[in-house]
This record gives structure tokens, C-alpha cells and sequence, in this order.
């Protein structure tokens, strides 16, 4: 029965220069987005491009598959990869006593305000092989070139937040560079609270056959081509509305986005 199901979980690929979903694949219900993330991977040309995961996507294999099709990796380096992390924490802890000193880096600082707060983000980068003595299991990454430590504080006027995280990326040893491409990682937040809040799609009670795969990919669609289409300004929300209540609003959207002209 389909109301004895639980939700189907995907794996989607997010352009942050395009604004739109690229590709996605479901999570077998045996297994997890280990063995989904190389699948995705393998539908998409990621030549020259830089692929961002998160911790569950640290895995050795699939560093390799995307240097493998000519692209790089930044991934986030958390307890899943129990040794590296050790041996980084161990020797940035070392390092940041000494403010660097003794380690080659290169750094950058970047500071926002608003919103009641101020957010202070702090990068530094290094090459490991420069120091492959402190890391065990360096040679088992293709294509390591740098560790990236982002420090980011949050103020506000109760409190102060600071967290420390790793980074792991084929990429050159640009400080400012890497920070950037991690602050856009977090653009795929943005695709998942419409789909959420907007497309209510936690709320979905579709459980049966291939209805809800069928549904996610309908809903990615319509996420793409509205955000694509820009002769009205509007929410997302209120863009929606018009679809719902507007033929000529519709066949506008499908016209000038998608390129379908509508009888």
C-alpha cells in the first residue's frame, strides 16, 4: 500500500551560476546517498567545473570520479573520514597556536553585516604534501592539493557562535577563492526551502510506484522554469499563483523558457 511508505529521499545536483537543478537520483531503499552520488555524477558533464558535497559525499571513490570526468572537488571533511580528520585537526590546532608561522598558507577575512548580526568569516589554506608527514592517508586522495579551514563567527547582541570547518579540495591553494565557492555551496539550501515551504513537498502524501520520483522531478522542472522566466517580478510564491489562475500567464512561461508554443 502506497500510505505505508515512507518518503522517497533524492540526490539532486545544483548549478549555483544557473539557479536551477541539474540532475537527481533516488536513494535505493537499501541503501544511502553513497551509492546514489556517483550515479548522479556519472549523468552530468562536470569538465572544468568544481563539485561541492557534503561530509556524506567525502569518500575516496568519488573524489576520483570527478577528477576522473575533469572536474574538482571541494568536500567537507567531518568524522566520516576518521584518520584525515585526526591528523588535520591535530596539525591545524598545531598551526593556529603559532598564528600559522611555521605552516605556508594563504589567507583571507571577510566580514557582513545585518540583520542584527554581525558574521565574521576567517580562511586559511595550505598544501598537505608540503607536510605529508603529519597525514597518514594523503596518498589515498587523487588529486589532494589543499586543506581549507573556515572559521566563521556569528555576533549578535546576547551571543557570540564560532565554528570551525574543514575542507578538502583539488583546487589550487586560493584562499579567497575557496571560501567563495563554499559560501555558494549553501545556494542548494535556498532550492530545498521552496520545495519545502513553497512547494510543500515534506507534505506530500504521494508513497505509491514511481509517483513520487515522477513528482520530484515535475516539481524541479517547475522550480527551473520559474525561476528562469523574469518579465514579471515576483515571488516564487506569487509566481505560482499566476500559473494556477492565468492560461496567458502559463503560455507566457512556457513560450519564453522552455520554448513551447502553446495552442
Amino acid at each position: 500500500m502506497g500510505r505505508e511508505k515512507s518518503p522517497i529521499h533524492m540526490v539532486s545536483a545544483w548549478s549555483d551560476v544557473n539557479s536551477m537543478v541539474l540532475g537527481q537520483d533516488k536513494v535505493s531503499d537499501k541503501s544511502n546517498e553513497i551509492t546514489a552520488i556517483p550515479n548522479l555524477l556519472a549523468l552530468l558533464d562536470i569538465k572544468d567545473c568544481i563539485v561541492t558535497i557534503d561530509a556524506m559525499g567525502t569518500q575516496k571513490d568519488i573524489a576520483q570520479q570527478i577528477c576522473n570526468q575533469g572536474g574538482d572537488y571541494i568536500l567537507a571533511l567531518k568524522g566520516n573520514q576518521g584518520l584525515l580528520l585526526e591528523d588535520t585537526d591535530m596539525f591545524v590546532q598545531d598551526a593556529m597556536q603559532t598564528e600559522f608561522s611555521y605552516v605556508e598558507h594563504d589567507y583571507t577575512k571577510d566580514v557582513d553585516y545585518g540583520h542584527g548580526r554581525i558574521e565574521t568569516r576567517e580562511c586559511w589554506t595550505f598544501r598537505p604534501k608540503d607536510y605529508k608527514k603529519n597525514f597518514r592517508t594523503l596518498g589515498e586522495w587523487k588529486n589532494l592539493e589543499t586543506v581549507v579551514i573556515v572559521k566563521a563567527t556569528r555576533e549578535t547582541k546576547n551571543k557570540m557562535v564560532t565554528e570551525t570547518r574543514y575542507y578538502i579540495s583539488s583546487c589550487a591553494c586560493d584562499a579567497a577563492f575557496l571560501m567563495h565557492a563554499i559560501r555558494k555551496h549553501w545556494g542548494i539550501e535556498s532550492m530545498h526551502w521552496i520545495l519545502d515551504v513553497t512547494f510543500r513537498e515534506d507534505a506530500s502524501r504521494i508513497r505509491k510506484g514511481d509517483s513520487p520520483e515522477n513528482m520530484a522531478i515535475l516539481r524541479h522542472i517547475a522550480l527551473n522554469t520559474l525561476k528562469k522566466y523574469t518579465s514579471v517580478k515576483d515571488s516564487m510564491p506569487g509566481k505560482i499563483q499566476r500559473a494556477a489562475l492565468s492560461d496567458s500567464f502559463r503560455e507566457d512561461v512556457l513560450n519564453k523558457v522552455l520554448k513551447i508554443s502553446t495552442l
